[in-house]
């Protein structure tokens, strides 16, 4: 998939004059792109269209109009965006109640290394978290953690061919699985693995 350049982004003028229809674009986009693991805990699959709303998101709001400031957005967001032979996401701690989500977070140290997804009867790909600094320690985990799953080809073309999506978390503080993955979810995801297979 390919990275954003500056070409690829309004200015703020035009942002501010096209950012309600570009708002609800985005977020019909993101319905197929959320993957609730139960009922705390939630994969947001990124890519090109929700990497660019960021962007121009925190361009508004900083009022960064000048090229380094752009470029610096670019770089820090464009990693979120996948690869061909990946999917990238952000995966959520959800606990409404503040004191509840702090005990948990003590709980639910190494969460993120046990997320996957798997493709039907194939292994499971466990996420590779937080490539760019960490975000826990041994005792407690965050509530926000980046991941990206990196696929073999052939469960790429499995999963192309039809095959069963199914995700989960083996945590022993907090175990779900979903089997199998919605077919919105799954077919919007499918857009992401442009790699050759």
């Amino acid at each position: 998939m390919e990275k954003l350049t500056r070409k690829d982004l309004m200015s703020l003028e035009q942002y501010a004059e096209e950012r309600s229809a570009f708002r609800d674009r985005v977020m019909a986009h993101k319905k197929d792109r959320r993957l609730d693991l139960g009922t705390n805990a939630a994969l947001y699959f990124e890519d090109r269209l929700t990497m660019q709303y960021q962007v121009q998101e925190m361009l508004r709001i900083e009022r960064i109009f000048e090229a380094d400031g752009i470029n610096e957005e670019l770089e820090a967001y464009n990693p979120l965006i996948p690869d061909g032979s990946n999917w990238k996401a952000t995966f959520m701690i959800e606990f409404p109640e503040a004191e509840e989500r702090q005990a948990m977070l003590e709980k639910l140290v190494g969460i993120e290394d046990r997320v996957y997804v798997q493709v039907e009867d194939f292994s499971r790909v466990f996420a590779i978290s937080d490539e760019d600094l960490e975000r826990a320690d041994e005792h407690k985990t965050s509530a926000v953690h980046f991941m990206r799953f990196e696929f073999p080809p052939e469960q790429a073309a499995a999963l192309k061919s039809g095959a069963s999506l199914i995700a989960g978390i083996d945590h022993e503080n907090y175990s779900v699985e979903i089997s199998p993955v919605a077919d919105n979810i799954r077919e919007s995801l499918l857009n992401d693995l442009t790699a050759q297979v």
